[in-house]
């Protein structure tokens, strides 16, 4: 049995509507395609629908599979600007939001922003700037949120954590070097991800080099103050540390290490890392020395869901990657 299975059997309960603006690449029909046709998901293909019909017959597809939304639509298109511009706090006038709307991208974004698709799938033809400036500017972060950043799920064979096998780590793949602020957004989105996604009581770690003021600098203080921050804006969440890796997942070690009550020290079932340099290679040690199967990078802090998957993705990870959107947009309106 797979880890992803309960969240496919989510998906098959609460189809959501995906929206795919780059429908022309193969690889990306061919996940909307099997997605839709397997009953996880409505793939909406946005686009030239002439396109993208011949596309798909020449594919071997059923079109019957897909729903087709026309960029060239005029009367939908004023239809979505319409509902779009009446909304509160939006950056768009009626005159920008048309011409950005010749791009499928956007026009994709504005779909999802009026309630006309749940999700936006890309990242094949387009880059992660290209995904995160219009998701920034037409979906907007959520209230309290600062910053986009992603979170990854590890499946870790032979670990035995709160959570069995599984661990949820970020940021591994956006923010440089975030700040103080953006690293209490990191953790607090990544306590909302987990949330969605599997239904976990999460528990969040920050993490780094000392545990609870064994160490000293800089790097130690922007975490420190990261926490502070945190709890301040949601002493909701379990958010702990600052904590060494083992003192946070390992109850032995936090029962020596960490003198004080923590529901997070030892069974923390989220970790956040103090920068991208730690993240990258703490999730290629993961995966080539733990042999762990890495899902993500999943974006989080967008107003709903907004997906940009690897360009070197096979289809199959694309595949789980749209389903567990489609799962985190599902959980996320409940």
């Amino acid at each position: 049995m797979s880890v992803l299975d309960p969240i496919y059997a989510v998906a098959k309960e609460n189809l959501q509507k995906v929206a795919f603006p780059e429908a022309t690449n193969e690889k990306m029909m061919q996940a909307a395609y099997e997605t839709g046709k397997e009953g996880y998901i409505i793939p909406v293909l946005v686009g030239d629908t002439a396109q993208n019909k011949a596309l798909a017959a020449e594919r071997g597809y059923d079109e019957s599979v897909f729903t087709f939304v026309d960029i060239h639509d005029e009367e939908y298109k004023s239809k979505v600007i319409a509902a779009y511009v009446a909304k509160p706090g939006t950056m768009l006038k009626e005159k920008a939001m048309s011409r950005r709307m010749e791009n499928p991208l956007y026009f994709a974004m504005a779909m999802q922003a009026v309630g006309e698709a749940d999700v936006t799938f890309a990242g094949i033809d387009n880059t992660t700037g290209d995904v995160l400036l219009a998701g920034q500017m037409i979906i907007g972060l959520k209230p309290g949120i600062t910053t986009v950043s992603s979170i990854g799920l590890a499946d870790i064979p032979g670990f035995q954590g709160s959570e069995g096998t599984l661990l949820a780590v970020g940021d591994s793949a956006v923010c440089t070097n975030p700040n103080a602020e953006q690293l209490a957004s990191i953790a607090i989105s990544a306590c909302d991800t987990v949330k969605e996604l599997l239904d976990w009581e999460p528990r969040c770690a920050m993490v780094c080099y000392s545990t609870l003021g064994s160490g000293q600098g800089e790097l130690i203080d922007k975490v420190k103050e990261a926490l502070r921050i945190a709890n301040e804006k949601r002493p909701d969440l379990a958010i702990d540390g600052e904590f060494q890796l083992d003192a946070a997942i390992v109850p032995a070690v936090a029962a020596k290490k960490v003198n004080r009550e923590s529901k997070v020290a030892g069974k923390a079932n989220v970790l956040i890392w103090p920068d991208l340099n730690v993240g990258n290679v703490a999730v290629k040690l993961i995966q080539q020395f733990g042999h762990a199967d890495a899902y993500g990078p999943m974006l989080q802090g967008f107003n709903s869901i907004v997906c940009d998957c690897s360009r070197g993705a096979p289809v199959s990870e694309i595949k789980g990657n749209i389903v567990m959107s489609a799962v985190r947009a599902a959980r996320s309106k409940k």
